[in-house]
């Protein structure tokens, strides 16, 4: 008994088996098992021939990492001394450390009671349109032991706050900006970027390289400017000794997907993102 299996992909002839059962290979991505004919009956002398054509698939970028056309960013000197450790296994700068998890809360504004600062970091600004949102999923982040191993570990998830973390309703590609505070840390700019990568950004509304003093803004999900990235990543490796400098309601990056996540600080401790009295004030 003789069988032939021909596999077309696209264009191309994958491979012609001959002798016992016919066995599909993998292609890519696709399995080894991904489909196999049932077993026939066949005659000496018949050949039978399968035929698969798998579609061409081409990666390219997404509309969210587009460049932002005009975009261009500043530098500012930062006082000694840097950030203690590398910003990419710090868990005050890089938020992927810490992670979080999807909570039961409230999703949209809420009230507390107490004083408020009225140069605190609008967030509305981070859009366009100055809308607030829709919220569409809350988290809890995780706090972090510092005095566990050399860079510290995550710990439980923080408590103080029903939420610390709001993934807030976006269109895949729009732009995100700085929300403003109403001050500046130098030149006219507004926030330095203590960390970004190509999906997350951390601003901090000083010139200290730290979370320990001031308002941190964290975006998730979030497709850095190519071009600030770039900045960010020569003047990281330089030993930061200077950093990008954003001006209030600049972009710096575009949606990645329906969701961004905000996290906000004041002086290392998260607070909720949906106060209204500090960060939504007059809605």
């Amino acid at each position: 008994m003789r069988a032939m299996l021909l596999v077309m992909v696209g264009w191309g002839v994958l491979a012609v088996l001959s002798g016992g059962a016919a066995r599909g290979g993998a292609v890519g991505d696709t399995a080894a098992d991904a489909w196999q004919p049932a077993a026939a009956e066949i005659g000496a002398t018949e050949v039978i021939t399968w035929s698969a054509y798998l579609p061409f698939v081409a990666r390219v970028a997404a509309d969210g990492c587009q460049p932002i056309p005009g975009a261009e960013f500043g530098i500012l000197d930062v006082p000694p001394p840097p950030t203690d450790r590398p910003a990419e296994v710090h868990a005050d700068l890089n938020l992927a450390l810490r992670g979080y998890e999807v909570t039961d809360a409230f999703l949209g504004l809420v009230q507390y009671s107490g004083g408020f600062d009225p140069l605190a970091p609008q967030l509305r600004g981070l859009f366009a349109d100055g809308r607030t949102p829709a919220f569409t999923t809350v988290y809890k982040v995780y706090d972090w032991d510092w005095e566990c191993g050399e860079d510290g570990c995550r710990g439980p998830l923080l408590t103080r706050w029903d939420v610390t973390l709001a993934g807030m309703g976006v269109a895949a590609g729009e732009t995100i900006h700085v929300p403003d505070s109403g001050k500046t840390i130098g030149q006219g700019y507004e926030v330095l970027v203590l960390y970004a990568s190509e999906e997350r950004i951390t601003l901090k509304y000083t010139l200290d390289d730290n979370v320990v003093s001031g308002y941190t803004v964290h975006v998730e999900n979030v497709c850095v400017e190519p071009s600030l990235l770039a900045l960010y990543q020569e003047w990281n490796a330089a030993g930061r000794g200077r950093l990008p400098a954003l001006e209030a309601g600049q972009a710096f990056g575009r949606a990645q997907s329906g969701e961004i996540g905000v996290a906000i600080r004041d002086a290392g401790t998260f607070m909720d993102p949906r106060s209204e009295k500090d960060w939504w004030q007059g809605r």
